[in-house]
């Protein structure tokens, strides 16, 4: 089983069946907030939707190609990091996550995700990471900025959200360029 030690606040544990209903609650919680930037809410509003969604996570997983975590911060389940789309011929990965709305502006994200690189660059071997974000998501983009992604191009109308089209960065990071190791 996957599991990250961040730091003294935070850590990455792989998702477990046992994780569903936290997983939910903390979904539940900050629906309105996801909405806004994340295409999959409303296709999770029952624990039923969240135990499936884990069984696939943990599918990938175990195919080598999509690593999904729980954030846990203080104790607390916070939000998701993932890598997917592992393409190992490659050496490359997609990374995305979410932070309930309760836990953002702490530097969580920021810290995760850091470890999250290191880990690919370090231990996985991948050399390419892509990081996709709404171009009006600041927060999301400021994440990938802080930590050395470089904005690559805007995908126009990439990502269908609910009712309209958003326009997406792509940032990208080779492991050449990483600068931040937290390992």
């Amino acid at each position: 089983m996957f599991f990250l030690q961040v730091d003294e606040e935070i850590s990455l544990k792989l998702l477990e069946k046992r994780d569903a209903q936290l997983l939910f609650q903390l979904t539940e919680h900050s629906r309105d907030h996801l909405r806004n930037w994340l295409g999959w809410v409303d296709y999770s509003r029952t624990l039923k939707d969240t135990k499936t969604f884990i069984k696939l996570a943990n599918q990938k997983y175990a195919d080598s190609t999509d690593l999904v975590t729980m954030i846990w911060y203080r104790g607390i389940p916070a939000g998701s990091l993932a890598l997917y789309d592992i393409k190992w011929n490659n050496y490359s990965a997609n990374i995305g996550y979410w932070l309930g709305k309760d836990f953002e502006g702490k530097g969580i994200m920021a810290r995760s995700c850091g470890a999250m690189v290191d880990y690919s660059f370090g231990t996985l071997g991948l050399n390419r990471l892509e990081l996709k974000a709404a171009l009006e998501n600041k927060r999301s983009r400021s994440v990938a900025e802080r930590l050395g992604f470089k904005q690559e191009g805007e995908l126009r109308q990439a990502e269908w959200l609910y009712d309209h089209f958003v326009d997406v960065a792509l940032y990208g990071m080779l492991a050449e360029d990483w600068a931040f190791p937290q390992t």
